[in-house]
């Protein structure tokens, strides 16, 4: 059974930063692409950042050079550090996985909020 479990979320100022980590569980981690998306209240959810089996980055415009997303095949772990973050990355975070298969699975996500 895949298991993607989020953590790290939580309330930051702006201008702050917050590391998110994504553990998985029941995959071949090594050979899956992972993803992080966000959902803020009443808006679809988005792409965020991506990295493949080969350590191949990609970000939403909205975040680069702010946030990095990595990944330790060791620890079956994927971060996202965010950096410099502003009220409208307040949302819900998801990790996502896609494996050699091409079959996708999501976390249950976890809060970002973002304020003074």
């Amino acid at each position: 059974q895949v298991q993607l479990e989020e953590s790290g979320g939580g309330l930051v100022q702006p201008g702050g930063s917050l590391r998110l980590s994504c553990a998985a569980s029941g995959i071949i981690f090594s050979h899956t692409a992972l993803y992080w998306y966000r959902q803020a209240s009443g808006t679809e959810r988005e792409l965020v950042a991506g990295i493949t089996s080969d350590y191949n980055t990609n970000y939403a415009d909205s975040v680069k050079g702010r946030f990095t997303i990595s990944r330790d095949n060791a620890g079956n772990t994927v971060y996202l550090q965010m950096n410099t973050l502003k009220p409208e990355d307040t949302a819900v975070y998801y990790c996502r996985s896609r494996d050699y298969f091409g079959i996708y699975y999501w976390g249950k996500g976890t809060l970002v909020t973002v304020s003074s």
